[in-house]
């Protein structure tokens, strides 16, 4: 049955009800005609309207539907909540009398009827509240309108998921700048590590250079000693560069900058709750985070002798327990160590395990100081001069005499020294400065000290006694111990002692203790 002959169906029961209800038929068979075809006509009418109102009641959008007429005939529960409006003050009702009466600005509906289109607009309720509406016209098979369905969505929902949106992609583009922000360092962070490449092209260094190639592929480890500021991890890294490990982590420990007290737990990590103070999450170690890559171990000749004995196990054993721990943790890592200390001299003290010792020094590399690689100075100089020149936006030149003022200085903070000095002259030379012999000289402070004491009127000995005091500070200042500052010098350990306490120089129980 269609809609058309259910609709002409309910005009013609309703005609025969009333007809039954006027007719002279007994009362009985009036009241069970007339009851019965109420029954039909409520079955009808319950086929004819289905479950729509129940349906539209259970949606969040409001529903607005009028006859062609602009009659309304349903809104439901959620239009009455978004305009604030009863149902009983619009039903039946025409939508220009509610226009009329203020109830509606801007409704949609009588020009929908008039322009048989659909049509979206912005409509304000007498409350006050403005709604989104789209409404489309319904024909029947004659073309003419007989429905029209107005949808309403409260504008200030529509403000609101906007203002979540908006939030949540600005959230979402500050995680990905965080992210983005995160893995620039980290590359940065590794360009630095990594970045720096050796030079040198001098005779002491060609050795050097073709042990670094010859040990880099081969999965040994690795002790480079040589003087403070040579350039130990320098070599490191192309060793790590080179080498098949080359992308995986590269963990760099410095043995002297952590207190004893916690380089064990920096070393091989912690359980939670192992100590006093311990993380509630635990702790992964050095060799943890190294696994499958490389772990440079610096200034090992600094580590205490007590923890010695326990990186020679792990070493050995290739695996590591956290303090706290019961269960051994395996890894794959490759061992590189640095020192600027004489290992094989700590042994004969016993301040170094000999087991460690041999077990670290596979494959020895010594870099030579650069007060013996005057050929390499030059070519150190421009590579540090054309970094600092980028870096301060400056165009600063070196006169050639600079050069031969460099060669003759004796570089006790090797390549590191020197580094601090060209980015010094950089800073403080104008933008487009030659910087002479005698600034650098005066940089060096080589100038200075002689003027210093040939204009005061110092005796020979006196000279010698302030050159001696000067350098044994210095050396002292630079290295942090008498037998490290006898080993730079070349004398003995009780030759410094001795001439410290007779020039005045201050040793302090620490440096004692350290040497």
């Amino acid at each position: 049955m269609t809609k058309d002959k259910l609709f002409t169906s309910k005009e013609f029961l309703k005609d025969l009800i009333e007809t039954v209800k006027n007719s002279p038929l007994h009362s009985l068979d009036k009241r069970e005609t007339e009851t019965g075809l109420i029954k039909i006509f409520e079955e009808i009418k319950e086929l004819n309207e289905g479950d729509y109102k129940q349906v539209c009641d259970e949606l969040y959008d409001g529903i607005y539907i009028s006859d062609g007429d602009g009659k309304t005939l349903y809104v439901n529960k959620a239009y009455s909540r978004i305009t604030g409006l009863a149902p009983d003050l619009v039903l039946n009702k025409y939508v220009g009398d509610l226009m009329k009466e203020g109830l509606y600005k801007n409704a949609i509906t009588p020009e929908i009827i008039r322009t048989r289109k659909p049509i979206n607009a912005v409509a304000e309720i007498r409350t006050g509240v403005k709604v989104l509406t789209s409404g489309n016209p319904i024909f029947d098979q004659k073309g003419n309108i007989k429905k029209v369905v107005v949808i309403n969505r409260d504008m200030s929902d529509l403000v609101e998921m906007q203002e979540k949106l908006a939030a949540s992609e600005k959230r979402m583009q500050e995680v990905e700048k965080d992210k983005l922000k995160n893995q620039y360092e980290i590359e940065h962070l590794r360009k630095l590590q990594t970045s720096k490449s050796l030079i040198g092209e001098s005779q002491e260094m060609k050795p050097v250079i073709q042990m670094i190639h010859q040990v880099a592929n081969l999965d040994v480890t690795v002790l480079i000693t040589g003087e403070t500021g040579v350039g130990k991890e320098v070599v490191a890294n192309e060793i790590y560069m080179n080498s098949e490990r080359h992308g995986k982590p590269f963990i760099k420990i410095n043995c002297a900058a952590i207190p004893a007290s916690l380089l064990e737990s920096e070393l091989f990590g912690y359980e939670s709750g192992s100590f006093t103070g311990a993380s509630s999450k635990g702790k992964i170690g050095m060799f943890e985070l190294a696994d499958k890559g490389t772990l440079l171990l610096d200034e090992i000749g600094e580590m205490p002798i007590e923890l010695q004995s326990k990186l020679l196990r792990i070493i050995q054993e290739k695996e590591v327990t956290r303090i706290g721990g019961t269960k051994p943790i395996k890894f794959n890592v490759r061992i590189l160590a640095s020192t600027n200390c004489d290992l094989y001299e700590l042994v004969k003290e016993g301040k170094f395990r000999e087991d460690l010792y041999f077990r670290l020094n596979v494959f020895p590399i010594h870099i030579p100081p650069l007060r013996i690689r005057a050929e390499d100075i030059e070519i150190l100089v421009r590579h540090y001069l054309d970094i600092y020149n980028a870096k301060y936006s400056k165009e600063v030149q070196l006169e050639k005499e600079v050069f031969e003022v460099f060669k003759g200085y004796n570089w006790p903070g090797n390549i590191r020294e020197l580094q601090n000095v060209v980015e010094r002259m950089v800073i403080v030379s104008e933008k487009f400065k030659r910087f002479s012999a005698d600034h650098a000289k005066k940089l060096l402070n080589i100038e200075l000290d002689g003027a210093k004491t040939l204009n005061e009127g110092f005796s020979l000995k006196k000279i010698v006694e302030s050159v001696e005091k000067e350098t044994i500070e210095k050396a002292l200042k630079l290295y942090g111990s008498t037998r490290k500052a006898a080993a730079i010098l070349d004398v003995d350990q009780s030759t410094i002692v001795k001439k410290a306490k007779r020039l005045g120089i201050n040793l302090s129980d620490e440096k004692r203790n350290r040497s």
